[in-house]
């Protein structure tokens, strides 16, 4: 097959993409990009903006058109918008092309009312997908010369050539956008963040992994500025995002495994070796990359201990990789790698039980107990169950026989055996699986109420604190008895006003005083929550939140509902089956000049810059805000970030991961090397902890003022201020979805102007910002929506990584038609939406009914039926359920148009870019931005 290079038109370049496996096509005069391959303008249309991208067949009579009118209005000016917009995916190369498709913000005038003219009659207006055949074929038919999906096979000389592609020898480009002509594109979040282009030789290691993958690590700008005046001039942030223990797709690498204790570190700042150093003296000695220090190389560097004999030091990993593990001599631990503990904290008042969640919980524990990292069989767990009393369970090794102890004193705790309590899961097997299946029974009849959560938490540490590990609390009511005790304080009459910051706030210090005990000693707490009334989130997440555990929340739990005990059990099965690190610190260096400044995330920082995480869970996400605190002198900067931590099969290890940027005195390659995903992600971090230290109202003030300064220093230093310039709204083309994220914020839960939100939905909402890594937090954010009854043929069927999802549309609902079926979700919930004008064969189809009139909406599970169009919706619905990492399992709700105005206003209020409340569309908030740009430049 030809090269991509040879096969593009005058004006275009490709460049292949590592992190997506495949081209980027770019054109050179405007800086246009995209992942469709362009096409060679026909002739006669030489006057058509350059890139514009094929046409639709004319034969694409069941495609939906839209009226021209419709789309202006709403996108406001001139300007013609792509009809199909949001309707191609990446990958797509369209056959045979006919004529000019219109790609946003380039079109020219009028091309969009030629274009529908072109609509092949015989169909009547608005009817596309269903109507446009005899039978219930909802989906375009290959007759209509569908685009094949896929990629070109790449050839691996080809696919390093363009990934090298002047490496640290091009300076960045920077593209402007008008804001207010270029409507967001959801496809532009799966680009990769701007290339770090390093100066030539900076790094002594070919490898493509020579710098740090943005799953692991990213920053805000990928150019840092060479003084604080500069990057004060550009009013933009300067911090890492950090997801160090991300767990592993599958066919992803594992971090490389340094097994043979030979350590390098600089002497003064105790840097590891890495692909930015330099060798000296012959090799015998190496410059730091962060201090300059010169170090001797040590002396079993170059020697292979596995085979006995000398090495390649060009091999060895930490000089080719960006993320490495050692393996820890005993020189890094305090004391030997302590076993992993699990001790359960089950809640088992009246209402407990009645919910379902105590038998759900355990047989969850006793259907993963061989899921519990427990190779080295070492793990140890202990079972104690509290309502207004504590219930201690002793189980003897070798029997399937335990007793229970019961503690009425909770305002003394103690431990009312030495032994037994906490027992090793290989030796105990039998009394555990015995007990787990008999404690839904024993407190089945329950009829206490209350909760001594507090006292249950003392015996939990009391038990575990010699040797850390993982306290995992089960809680359906608000802690009532003993020490932590908690009044309920929802207060419908200040929701929405200055005083409902009070509410996310902690109501009794015992929590953060525990938390920081526990921090000491190890020990780490998970959070699942379950109450149908008022529960506290706010003060019970400081528990994960400064022993770097997690909050899960199920607000009226009821395991009756299949879906509801499914989720928590999927849920808690992930969360106990996840390998976890014990015993961490985390430190970030920085070269000379830079500073660690603030710190967001699950953890207690311990010294000013050493994070504790007694038992780190696999993908949290953690902000640091950097200062520059004196000029930068070097041609580039390296940021390191190490974690000393035991593995859950008793291994001491350090995984560190270098990232390396260009530094720049230049303004405007920093502004065209912002990674706005980061960007997003410190910013959603700061409105939380704003939101804490403040108010609400100041949380919104802060990211509404910090994007309006960051387009005031873009007008006023990289764009003219002649005729012209008040009437737009200018930003960099790598920047253009951050207005629409930065709403995406305003309107989530956790931060929204209402009235309406329960603070425990808040503040759950608040723990999910501030710890889900970046590819969990996007559609947090700025959800993904689908059209089902009109994808393409290929959506929902296999493809070469896996099921193919529809393509992505904008988030509004001019996209909904009443005939129509779209899916919505965030990560957390996904909405079958169906159209009060479905026809009786699609509701057939999909959920087994004779019409859209006996359909009910609500939480519900989708059966997969005999037929094609139902399994390609439900394998799209398990795609997206094992897209992200994390555990999450996104409940499945139906919302009939005209169904239920709760589930209705919900399932809408995702749709972002539309006005809702109080809440302007996107539009108004892009006018809104340009009139305070304007005031302010």
């Amino acid at each position: 097959m030809a090269a991509p290079a040879e096969q593009l038109p005058p004006g275009w370049a490709a460049e292949w993409d590592a992190t997506h496996q495949r081209y980027l096509f770019i054109e050179t005069n405007t800086g246009h990009t995209q992942w469709d391959p362009p096409a060679a303008a026909p002739v006669g249309l030489e006057g058509q903006a350059a890139g514009v991208a094929p046409a639709v067949h004319p034969g694409h009579a069941k495609r939906r058109q839209y009226a021209p009118g419709q789309t202006q209005v709403y996108y406001g000016g001139e300007t013609a918008v792509d009809p199909t917009y949001g309707a191609a995916v990446p990958g797509l190369q369209p056959q045979q092309p006919q004529g000019p498709l219109f790609t946003p913000g380039l079109a020219a005038e009028n091309q969009f009312a030629a274009q529908q003219a072109q609509a092949q009659p015989g169909v009547a207006p608005g009817q596309g997908g269903y109507y446009a055949q005899a039978e219930p074929e909802y989906i375009n038919s290959p007759a209509f010369n569908q685009p094949q999906y896929g990629q070109p096979p790449a050839v691996d000389a080809l696919a390093n050539q363009f990934g090298q592609m002047g490496m640290g020898q091009k300076q960045f480009q920077l593209y402007t956008t008008n804001l207010l002509t270029s409507p967001p594109d959801p496809r532009d979040l799966q680009r990769p963040p701007p290339e770090i282009r390093l100066p030539p030789n900076s790094c002594i290691s070919p490898s493509p992994t020579a710098n740090a993958d943005p799953s692991y690590c990213r920053s805000t700008v990928n150019a840092i500025p060479t003084t604080s005046s500069l990057l004060s001039k550009s009013k933009l942030p300067l911090a890492l995002v950090l997801t160090p223990y991300r767990s592993l797709n599958e066919g992803e690498e594992a971090v490389p495994l340094i097994t043979d204790t030979v350590i390098a570190r600089c002497r003064r700042c105790r840097t590891y070796i890495n692909p930015y150093v330099q060798f000296i003296d012959g090799g015998n000695r190496w410059r730091c990359c962060m201090c300059n220090m010169t170090n001797e190389v040590p002396q079993l560097f170059d020697w292979d201990q596995v085979r006995n004999q000398p090495g390649d030091r060009w091999a060895r990993a930490e000089l080719n990789n960006s993320a490495v593990e050692f393996v820890a001599p005993t020189e890094y631990m305090v004391r030997p790698p302590q076993p992993a503990v699990y001790v359960f904290l089950i809640d088992v008042s009246h209402t407990a039980v009645q919910s379902g969640m105590v038998a759900t919980a355990t047989r969850t524990i006793l259907e993963n107990l061989d899921r519990i990292p427990d190779e080295d069989e070492r793990t140890k767990i202990a079972i104690i169950c509290y309502d207004v009393s504590l219930y201690f369970f002793s189980m003897s090794p070798g029997s399937t026989e335990s007793s229970m102890l019961v503690v009425s004193d909770i305002d003394d705790v103690f431990l009312p055996k030495p032994n037994d309590l906490l027992v090793n899961i290989a030796e105990a097997r039998a009394s555990l699986e015995a007990l787990l299946g008999r404690i839904g029974d024993m407190f089945q009849d329950n009829s206490i109420i209350g909760s001594a959560m507090g006292p249950a938490l003392q015996a939990g540490f009391k038990l575990m604190s010699p040797i850390g590990g993982k306290i995992i609390v089960l809680s359906s009511t608000l802690p009532s008895v003993g020490a932590g005790a908690l009044k309920n304080r929802e207060d419908p009459k200040i929701l929405g006003t200055a005083k409902e910051s009070n509410l996310l706030q902690a109501a009794s210090p015992f929590y953060k005083t525990f938390a920081i005990e526990c921090s000491r000693t190890q020990v780490s707490v998970d959070m699942f929550l379950f109450s149908a009334a008022y529960q506290d989130v706010a003060t019970l997440a400081c528990l994960p939140h400064y022993t770097s555990g997690q909050t899960y929340y199920y607000p009226a739990f009821n395991a009756g509902r299949s879906e509801d005990a499914l989720k928590f059990a999927h849920e808690f099965g992930k969360v106990l089956a996840q390998p976890i690190m014990l015993e961490a610190v985390m430190r970030v260096r920085a070269s000379r000049g830079l500073r660690m400044a603030s710190f967001h995330g699950n953890f207690f920082v311990r010294s000013t810059d050493l994070l504790a995480m007694p038992a780190v869970p696999q993908d949290q996400s953690y902000a640091i805000e950097v200062q520059i605190e004196e000029a930068i002198t070097t041609p580039f900067v390296v940021f390191q970030t190490a974690v000393l931590h035991t593995t859950c099969y008793g291994e001491r290890r350090i995984r560190v991961i270098t990232m390396a940027l260009p530094t720049t005195t230049n303004l405007s390659e920093v502004f065209a090397s912002v990674d706005q995903i980061a960007l997003t992600t410190f910013l959603a971090n700061k409105a939380v902890e704003r939101s804490l230290t403040h108010k609400l109202e100041d949380a919104r003030e802060y990211i509404i003022q910090k994007l309006v300064d960051i387009l005031v220093s873009y007008k006023t230093s990289m764009t003219s201020s002649g005729a012209g310039a008040s009437a737009q709204l200018a930003i960099s083309d790598n920047m253009k979805m951050l207005p629409v994220l930065v709403l995406g914020l305003l309107k989530n839960v956790g931060i929204r102007q209402s009235a309406q939100i329960p603070p425990d939905i808040r503040a759950y909402s608040q723990a999910l910002l501030t710890s889900t890594p970046s590819q969990l937090l996007m559609p947090y954010l700025y959800p993904a929506f689908y059209s089902l009854h009109n994808m393409p043929d290929e959506a929902g069927t296999i493809g070469e990584h896996g099921v193919i999802l529809p393509p992505a549309l904008p988030l509004t609902s001019e996209r909904l038609e009443r005939h129509g079926l779209y899916l919505i979700e965030d990560g957390q919930t996904i909405f079958l939406w169906v159209g009060r004008d479905a026809v009786p064969q699609l509701v057939q189809d999909v959920f087994d009914l004779p019409s859209y009139d006996v359909l009910r909406g609500g939480k519900t599970t989708l059966r997969a039926l005999d037929n094609p169009f139902s399994q390609r919706i439900n394998a799209i619905i398990q795609k997206i359920r094992e897209l992200r990492r994390g555990v999450y399992y996104p409940h499945l709700y139906i919302v009939k148009e005209d169904g239920e105005p709760p589930l209705r206003l919900w399932a809408l209020s995702m749709l972002i870019q539309d006005r809702a409340d109080m809440l302007p569309s996107y539009q108004q908030f892009i006018s809104t931005l340009k009139d305070k740009v304007n005031v302010a430049g």
